[in-house]
Order: structure tokens, then C-alpha cells, then sequence
């Protein structure tokens, strides 16, 4: 056995800790009672301030970065800021379920953009998936008419910020390559903070005034998914994006487990089924691209954003 495969073998524990840490920033955004806006950006400023000393030593690569660079950067911080104001606003409509499960379909809303503004090919196999999938979603909507109106424009929002993340990781694919994922994750998280103060102003809603409890769970979404991103980032120098993007399965199922614990959320029928189908179309279809990928192509590439 060589060392790559020791390493790929070792990599369970450090992966269930990422799955475990990326379920709770639902369960977060949950326990607060705050404007979406409003937690979303503190969740930006403080996970750029906790980079702060790590980015201070890489400080450098900022003059890596060229002027068209910082326009992508500011454009994929747009779309960061848009997908958390769309799901942190979708998780204050709808269950954390019908929510999370819904965002699993990330990797194949990101093939379809692919393939339309990069004319990156697909197989008929893929596109299958895709449909399976995608057939599970809406039997999730489908059984959240039973639930409310809010439950279904919660299912759309958290839709509307899979589209906005897949567009954040889209334009960020070629800058990230050029710098460290600190500096870029850094310039990012910054310029989405800087766009979601600036919505926050335009609507007047009030930066303070908030309890120290609301402060606690700011704190918490800054650094327990964050603790997720640092370990998939650590783990694509073993393993391909493609595996670290599996996942995406886990975190639906680790969420609303415990929102079933925590929040005494409960499943209705529909959501049940279409959420297997979502996670066995996700599944299939993630299984068909790993088969696809080499191993060194999964190495320094952002895997998600939650």
C-alpha cells in the first residue's frame, strides 16, 4: 500500500468532523432571530476577521492578484452574499430538511453551468441523474404544499441560492488557482460582508441592538462551518474534490437529524421519499463523475460554501 492510499484510507474521521460541523449552520441559523441579512453578514465579517492572522503571513500573494482578478473576486463575493441571504432566508420559511436536502443538488446545478457557459460535456448517464435528482426536489415542494406558502417560497429560495453559489464557485475557479484558498477565501468572505452591509443599509435595517445570544450564534456560523471548509481543504491533498464532494450527502442527513433533536422538527411523507430520490440521484451522479476524474485534478479546487 503507498502512501496516497494510507492517507486516503485515513481520511474518515477528519470527514465525518466536517459533515458533523457543516449540519449545525442550519441548526444556527435556526436558533436566531435575526434578519437573514443580518446573521449572513456577520457570518462573512467575522469568518474574514478570524483569517486575519493566517492571511497576514500570506499577505504577498495579493500581488498575484491583477485587476481582472479583483473584478472576479468582487463578482464571486456578490454571489456568496446572494447565496447566504437566499438560504439563510430560505431556513427561516421552511424546515432544515426540505432546505439542506434541496442545496445537495449543488454539484449537478454546477455541471449545468458548466455546460452552458463553458460548453463543458456531459453524458446522457449524467444527465439522467440529473433528472432523478432533480424529480426528488420537487416531490420535497410537493409535499411542503401540505406544510405552508412560506414552506414552498422557502424550498425556492433555498434553490435560487444553490444557483447563486454554483455561480460563486464558477466565476472563483480560474482566480483561486493563482492564490492560496486563505487569500481567496479571505478577498471573498471580505467583499460579500462589504455587499451584504451595503443591502443592509439600503433597507435600514439596524447593524446593533442585537442580544448577546444573537452575538454567540454570529460567532458559532463563523467558525464551526469554517471548520468544515479547512479540513476539505486540507483533505484535497489526498483526495479528489470529486470525493470530498460526497459529502454534500452527508450534511442534509446530519442536519436534520438534529433538527429532529434540537429543533423537534418533523418529516412528512413527501419529504421523506423525494429527499431519498434527491440523495440517490446526487449519489449516482457524483459516483459517474469520480470515475471520470483523475486524481490530481481534485487537488486545490474549492469543493462548497456552506
Amino acid at each position: 500500500m503507498n502512501k496516497v492510499q494510507e492517507n486516503q484510507k485515513s481520511i474518515g474521521i477528519p470527514l465525518v468532523i466536517a459533515i458533523i460541523a457543516i449540519s449545525f449552520s442550519a441548526i444556527f441559523v435556526k436558533w436566531s432571530n435575526t434578519p437573514a441579512s443580518i446573521s449572513s453578514m456577520y457570518r462573512m465579517w467575522l469568518s474574514s476577521l478570524l483569517m486575519l492572522p493566517i492571511v497576514w503571513l500570506k499577505r504577498e500573494e495579493f500581488y498575484k492578484i491583477t485587476k481582472k482578478d479583483w473584478l472576479f473576486l468582487l463578482f464571486s463575493g456578490f454571489f456568496l452574499a446572494l447565496h447566504f441571504l437566499l438560504w439563510f432566508g430560505s431556513l427561516k420559511l421552511t424546515t432544515v430538511a426540505s432546505s439542506t436536502i434541496i442545496l445537495a443538488l449543488q454539484p449537478i446545478i454546477s455541471l449545468a453551468g458548466g455546460y452552458l457557459f463553458f460548453k463543458e460535456r456531459t453524458t446522457f448517464s449524467s444527465m439522467m441523474t440529473m433528472g432523478i435528482a432533480i424529480i426528488g426536489a420537487m416531490m420535497i415542494g410537493w409535499g411542503d404544499f401540505g406544510l405552508s406558502k412560506d414552506a414552498i417560497i422557502g424550498d425556492i429560495l433555498s434553490f435560487l441560492s444553490v444557483i447563486a453559489v454554483v455561480g460563486y464557485l464558477l466565476i472563483g475557479q480560474n482566480t483561486v488557482k493563482k492564490i492560496s484558498h486563505w487569500i481567496y477565501s479571505f478577498t471573498v468572505f471580505t467583499f460579500a460582508a462589504i455587499i451584504l452591509s451595503i443591502y443592509n443599509l439600503i433597507v435600514e435595517i439596524s447593524f446593533t441592538g442585537y442580544e448577546a445570544r444573537e452575538w454567540g450564534i454570529f460567532l458559532l456560523l463563523a467558525i464551526v462551518p469554517t471548520i468544515a471548509h479547512v479540513i476539505n481543504n486540507w483533505l484535497l491533498n489526498y483526495v479528489n474534490a470529486t470525493t470530498i464532494s460526497m459529502s454534500i450527502l452527508g450534511e442534509p442527513v446530519g442536519a436534520t437529524i438534529l433538527a429532529i433533536l434540537l429543533l423537534d422538527e418533523r418529516l412528512v411523507g413527501w419529504q421523506i421519499v423525494g429527499g431519498l430520490i434527491v440523495l440517490i440521484g446526487v449519489f449516482l451522479f457524483l459516483m459517474q463523475q469520480r470515475s471520470r476524474v483523475p486524481f490530481h485534478e481534485g487537488v486545490n479546487k474549492e469543493v462548497k460554501a456552506n
